[in-house]
């Protein structure tokens, strides 16, 4: 996926995030079972271009597992939040969500809300 983007846009892609360690996850409050600990998912953003476009350009034009736009700011910067994809030959289920906060709390709705 990652090296798709980067031919899409002829640019590097910044990853946030990438592997993580179970310990390391367990820090962040990620899931127990995120794909960030099989190495198998990315938190990426590319500078210049808005998080809301570039999870688009994914859902339209990769196979993916998961495709989460996370904590973007409709009509705020477009540079607010970032995408999360995961990529597994044997479950890539394209699943699409976007995740924000609601009274403290993370909630995760399905398909690209931007």
């Amino acid at each position: 996926v990652l090296q798709k983007v980067r031919g899409y846009y002829g640019m590097g892609v910044k990853v946030n995030s990438g592997f993580r360690h179970p310990l390391v996850n367990a820090k962040v409050n990620g899931s127990t079972a995120s794909d960030h600990c099989k190495g198998m998912a990315a938190d990426i953003e590319i500078p210049g271009i808005p998080n809301a476009d570039l999870a688009q350009w994914i859902k339209d034009n990769c196979e993916f597992r998961q495709l989460i736009l996370e904590f973007y700011t409709p009509g705020g910067p477009p540079d607010s939040g970032w995408v999360h994809v995961s990529y597994n030959p044997a479950d890539n289920k394209k699943q699409v969500l976007t995740a924000y906060k609601k009274d403290g709390k993370t909630v995760y709705e399905l398909g690209l809300i931007a």
